[in-house]
C-alpha cells in the first residue's frame, strides 16, 4: 500500500470543484491542496511564466511526498502538462475543456466555450478544437475578470451576472446549445450562469473523475488512509509567505467540502 498523499495545485479556489471529485472517488485517501493565490490568475500571464509557476508548485508538493500530482487547473494543463510529464517522473493528471462530449452531441453545431485567455491560446486547446470540432461552430469567449470575482467570494449578484451576461450574450445569439465551462473556476458560478442561459443549454461545468480518471487514479491510491478524520493539508501562497490554515473562504457554506 501506497500511503503518500495525491497532490493537487491549483492558482486559487477553483481547484476545489477537482478536490471534492477525488474525495467523492476516494473518500479515504490522503491529498494536499496547494493553492497559489499570490500570483492569481494564471489565465492573463503568457506561457513561460504559467510553466515556471507550474515547475513550482510541483516541485513543492513533490517535497510533501505526493505520489501523484493533480494539476486542477485548465490553464496549466493546457500550457504545461506535457512539459511538467517530461520534467517528473510522478504521474501528472491535468484537467482540459470538455470539448469532444459538447462536440458529439450538439444537435445545433453551436457550443460555447467560456475560458481563460492563457486556455483559448493554447496549443492544446488548439489541438483539441481541430481534432473534434471541424464542423462545428465555436464561440470562444475569454471570461477576464471572473476568476478575480471569484477569489474575492462573488458567486452571484449584479456585478458577476452583468459581466456574464456579457460574455454569454454572443452565445445566445449563436443559437448554442452546450456550454464548455473551460476554467475549474466557473463551476463555482453555475448557478449565475444558469440564470442567464436558456434551458435547452447544456453546461459542461467539471471535469468528471468518477468517469474519466477512476481507473489511473485508483492505481495509485490507498484506502488504508482514514482521510476522514485527519485535518486537510491546505496550503494557500500570498504576500509571499505560506500559510497552512483553513482559509476563510473554506468556513463560507458555499466552499463547504463535505
Amino acid at each position: 500500500m501506497n500511503n503518500a498523499p495525491i497532490g493537487i495545485f491549483d492558482s486559487g479556489i477553483g481547484g476545489i470543484t477537482i478536490f471534492k471529485s477525488i474525495q467523492k472517488l476516494l473518500p479515504k485517501e490522503n491529498i494536499i491542496y496547494f493553492s497559489d493565490n499570490l500570483n492569481s490568475p494564471y489565465g492573463n500571464k503568457n506561457k513561460k511564466e504559467i510553466q515556471i509557476l507550474s515547475l513550482k508548485n510541483s516541485e513543492w508538493l513533490l517535497n510533501k511526498g505526493c505520489k501523484i500530482i493533480v494539476v486542477a487547473c485548465n490553464t496549466a494543463t493546457t500550457n504545461c502538462i506535457s512539459m511538467l510529464r517530461k520534467s517528473f517522473k510522478t504521474p501528472f493528471i491535468g484537467v482540459e475543456p470538455a470539448i469532444k462530449p459538447a462536440a458529439t452531441n450538439t444537435r445545433t453545431g453551436n457550443i460555447g466555450v467560456l475560458a481563460t485567455k492563457g486556455t483559448l491560446n493554447s496549443n492544446l486547446f488548439e489541438i483539441t478544437s481541430n481534432d473534434y470540432c471541424s464542423k462545428i461552430n465555436i464561440i470562444e469567449k475569454n471570461g477576464d475578470g471572473l476568476v478575480d470575482m471569484i477569489e474575492n467570494g462573488i458567486l452571484n449578484g449584479t456585478e458577476i451576472e452583468k459581466l456574464l451576461l456579457k460574455f454569454l450574450s454572443p452565445m445566445i445569439k449563436s443559437n448554442i446549445d452546450h456550454l464548455v465551462l473551460g476554467c475549474t473556476h466557473y463551476p463555482l458560478i453555475n448557478d449565475s450562469i444558469e440564470k442567464i442561459l436558456p434551458n435547452n443549454v447544456k453546461i459542461f461545468n467539471k471535469l468528471d473523475f468518477l468517469t474519466y480518471k477512476q481507473v489511473f487514479i485508483s492505481k495509485y491510491s490507498t484506502m488504508a488512509y482514514d482521510f476522514i478524520s485527519q485535518k486537510i493539508p491546505f496550503y494557500v501562497l500570498h504576500k509571499n509567505a505560506l500559510d497552512y490554515n483553513c482559509p476563510k473562504f473554506l468556513k463560507k457554506k458555499m466552499y463547504k467540502l463535505k
